[in-house]
């Protein structure tokens, strides 16, 4: 039998990747064209690491104060790291560190009812000012972890944006999902576009 579809509230917390303001999140817009009915939120916020969106997590996403403070969820897309990975030596990130702000992120959102849907760390091998060796190698083991979190059972969900938008040199974003920016870090329309459809098959299309 085809499982009845529902009205979903989404809520989504990232950095650039995720902000509208920055030209992020637009994922979101092919989920909200597949799924017209339902409510999908943006708490991206550019540059942040994610023990930033940890501290901000409860107030911003879930609410600070329980139920009647924000609309009850049904999902919670979790999409950062990047920022982390790269302020290794100024902030003092490490992988374990990332590891523990994700899963507390995780966990208070399955508290609240909320299903989880986690997102790898996209390619950003290209973006040379601050890529090296040893950070694609950090970058490939918080990877390994967030791709084993369903099994593990912390979250419902695993989208991995890596290899969605990787292609040729693997720690490279595919060309063409790097217009307009052409950073090698942010991804545009195209690239959107892959990872929503990929989010809308995985956790998505039970909403209507």
């Amino acid at each position: 039998m085809t499982p009845q579809r529902r009205v979903c509230a989404v809520a989504a917390i990232g950095d650039s990747l995720t902000d509208a303001r920055s030209g992020g999140g637009k994922f979101l817009e092919t989920l909200r064209q597949r799924c017209p009915e339902s409510r999908f939120d943006n708490y991206g916020k550019g540059g942040d690491m994610v023990n930033q969106m940890r501290r901000r997590f409860l107030r911003d996403v879930l609410g600070s104060h329980g139920v009647g403070d924000k609309p009850a969820l049904t999902h919670v897309i979790v999409f950062g790291g990047v920022n982390d990975l790269y302020s290794d030596k100024t902030a003092f990130r490490t992988v374990p560190k990332i590891q523990a702000d994700l899963s507390t992120m995780y966990a208070e959102a399955r508290q609240r009812g909320a299903r989880v849907v986690a997102m790898t760390v996209a390619p950003w091998g290209g973006f040379t000012r601050y890529y090296t060796e040893a950070r694609g190698e950090t970058t490939r083991q918080l990877n390994e972890w967030i791709r084993g979190r369903k099994e593990a059972g912390e979250v419902d969900q695993v989208v991995d944006a890596f290899a969605l938008l990787s292609c040729g040199k693997a720690e490279r974003l595919c060309p063409e999902y790097t217009p307009p920016f052409m950073d090698g870090l942010h991804f545009g329309t195209k690239g959107h576009e892959v990872l929503g459809q990929a989010l809308y098959e995985a956790a998505f299309s039970e909403c209507r």
